[in-house]
């Protein structure tokens, strides 16, 4: 058996920095949490390098006394319990006493700190020991300075990201605080440029301005509801301010951002049916008794248990609801179309009044002369006129169905030519079996070479797995076609078969470079949070290549100066969701995003059904033949389905 030995004191603090301090966003949260506990106003944060070369955290709280700076960089000292019943009664942020310790075991510290603003002291540390300590001068409060992080243990900074990566954590934690705390003034500086400054004045709204921008701010909700246990306070953008993940959820447990599942889904649930698959912008802040919330669950406290989750998330359900039932009544069209305690009999007594509702039946509705009520003052001269009208339209109509079936059966023989391969696939005739083996035998893997793993597949079986036969349309039915092809029957959903059509035609536009672009008189100005602003700084190549002229305008702004012509309806809204699309995808090579965005501008361009007339239909049963995949949209829902004579047969239970 091996011997057991006591850990050194420098392990046991990189152990517990594997824990507490996973990436430089981990270091910046956990100076920041104690420089709130320390009861700052203002907080400063700089980073260079991402955070990778240094980090730095200034504030203005109590400071740290001269003799008490060993201990704040002793693992389980603080200053924030004192027995185990405070355990149970945690209101600080931070209160395991592991944060320093934690940073000084894998980086260089160094700490000027002063609780009187008048004399300070200058300490650093490294690798868990400490270098020196000497008087200083400095204002009151507590400044860190992290460097070189990770410099005794490489092998961690292999699982680190792109320094792009790692400030984009950076500034989503820092988000995460300023929304927690809108009465402390914090500051994100990377390499010397401002990336948040919030004014620190106890106002949630600017808070959320100043991180996502003043539009979305505008289009908030208060929220506000309470119970014996819970208060709960905090913001909510309206139904049609959405985005396309969870990412602008923000829960705040007595100060603490955290993530809780439950939570989020009664959030949602407040919502009902508004959302469409989206998400909201929200900020929820909630204050609890402490004795029902847990923190020592997590080295990090994101996750904490809570007491009585299930009244909490009906309390948030309810308060979202009538947040949004409250918008709705101060919109003008709730003013103008206000409820009415109107019987179904009164209904139809106001909808049987003359000139109130059209009654036209469409031209090819029949019904007995005996059953049609005339209205008063049609004459004998009008009744003829329509019906010489309606028998010209009937007849235009049989001619016209005459020549289509006399067209098909001049050009598709009715009998089956033995020398000729049919399109459909009840047929794959070969001329011999001696000729199928020996064309067989010539395909990979039999003659070997390059493409030995290539499927063997004969040209029939290719065509008819990428293209659709010719079909002939029999009807419509809703937002369903009808069509025939070798006494095989087609259902095809009107609205997949037009994104299809739609994707096909926007994805070869942008893989050509050949985006038609609609000039703007005016710039569209689009603002974002930092966090989106960094990522969508670095796609402007990408958004030019889309046929969004964008450039960057500073202050987390975006201008568009034109677009491309395949996007339709409201022009704001379709590049919104284009860019929300963008953030959130995790593709990176450009060719799977340029999928996404024609797969997304299909879905918004065609978003229901239409009438087509007769020629329409048939038209786009000639396009999707050449479709590149005409059994699907591009989001994978079916297109076609194909009932053979088989498939109807036992439909309907014959030859049993």
């Amino acid at each position: 058996m091996a011997k057991i030995h006591e850990l050194s004191e420098n392990l046991t603090n990189q152990i517990a920095a594997g824990e507490v301090i996973e990436r430089p966003a981990s270091v910046v949260k956990e100076l920041v949490e104690n420089a709130i506990d320390a009861q700052a106003s203002r907080i400063r944060v700089e980073v260079q390098h991402s955070g990778l070369k240094q980090i730095s955290v200034q504030d203005n709280g109590s400071g740290i006394a001269p003799d008490q700076v060993d201990l704040a960089f002793m693992r389980h000292a603080t200053s924030k319990i004192q027995d185990e019943h405070d355990l149970f009664n945690i209101a600080t942020l931070g209160f395991r006493g592991e944060a320093l310790a934690s940073i000084a075991a894998v980086a260089h510290v160094e700490i000027l700190t002063s609780i009187d603003g008048q004399t300070a002291t200058r300490a650093a540390f490294a690798g868990g020991v400490k270098k020196f300590q000497e008087d200083a001068g400095s204002a009151k409060g507590t400044k860190i300075t992290v460097g070189d992080i990770f410099y005794n243990t490489p092998a961690r900074l292999k699982y680190l990201k792109s320094p792009k990566t790692e400030l984009l954590k950076i500034v989503d934690i820092v988000n995460r605080i300023a929304l927690g705390h809108p009465e402390i003034s914090l500051t994100l500086a990377s390499d010397g440029k401002v990336l948040l400054r919030t004014p620190g004045n106890g106002n949630l709204k600017q808070a959320v301005a100043n991180i996502y921008g003043r539009k979305v701010a505008e289009k908030m909700l208060t929220v506000e509801n309470e119970d014996p246990d819970f208060t709960l306070y905090g913001l909510v953008s309206e139904a049609n301010l959405t985005r396309s993940s969870r990412n602008f959820i923000s829960i705040l447990l007595n100060g603490r951002y955290i993530k809780n599942y439950q939570l989020s889904s009664a959030l949602l649930d407040g919502y009902g049916n508004k959302l469409g698959g989206k998400y909201p912008i929200a900020v929820l802040a909630i204050e609890a008794d402490p004795l029902l919330v847990d923190v020592n669950v997590h080295p990090t406290k994101e996750e904490v248990r809570l007491s009585k989750e299930k009244e909490l998330s009906r309390l948030i359900t309810s308060a979202v609801t009538e947040a949004l039932m409250d918008e709705d009544e101060a919109s003008p069209l709730f003013q103008l179309t206000p409820f009415k305690d109107k019987t179904q009999l009164d209904q139809l007594e106001f909808n049987l009044k003359p000139n109130v509702v059209d009654t036209r039946r469409p031209d090819d509705f029949q019904l007995e002369v005996s059953q049609v009520a005339e209205p008063e003052g049609k004459t004998d001269i009008t009744n003829k006129k329509e019906t010489e009208t309606k028998e010209t339209k009937e007849t235009a109509e049989k001619k016209e169905i005459k020549q289509e079936e006399k067209e098909e059966k001049t050009s598709a023989p009715e009998y089956v030519d033995l020398n000729q391969v049919r399109e459909d696939d009840q047929y794959v005739l070969t001329k011999s079996w001696d000729q199928h083996v020996k064309e067989q035998t010539a395909l990979p893997p039999f003659a070997g070479g390059e493409e030995a793993a290539s499927p063997v597949t004969s040209k029939a079986d290719q065509l008819l797995r990428q293209h659709l036969p010719a079909l002939r349309l029999l009807g419509q039915m809703g937002g369903y076609l009808l069509a025939e092809h070798g006494g095989d029957l087609y259902l095809l959903d009107q609205v997949a078969v037009r994104r299809r059509l739609e994707y096909d035609q926007i994805l070869a536009s942008l893989e050509k470079d050949e985006n038609y672009q609609q000039g703007l008189l005016e710039p569209l100005v689009f603002d974002f949070s930092v966090y989106d602003y960094q990522k969508l700084k670095d796609q402007l190549p990408l958004l030019r290549q889309l046929g969004l002229e964008m450039e960057d305008f500073g202050q987390n702004t975006l201008l568009m100066h034109s677009y491309p012509t395949w996007l339709k309806g409201e022009v704001t809204v379709q590049v919104r969701e284009l860019l929300d699309q963008l953030l959130s995808s995790r593709e990176n090579d450009g060719k799977s995003l340029l999928k996404l965005v024609a797969a997304k501008a299909a879905e918004s361009n065609v978003s229901r059904r239409v009438n087509l007339t007769g020629a329409e239909a048939a038209d786009l049963l000639l396009r999707l033949q050449t479709a590149s995949d005409p059994y699907r949209d591009a989001s994978g829902q079916v297109a076609v389905v194909r009932l053979s004579q088989n498939d109807l047969s036992k439909l309907f239970k014959k030859g049993k």
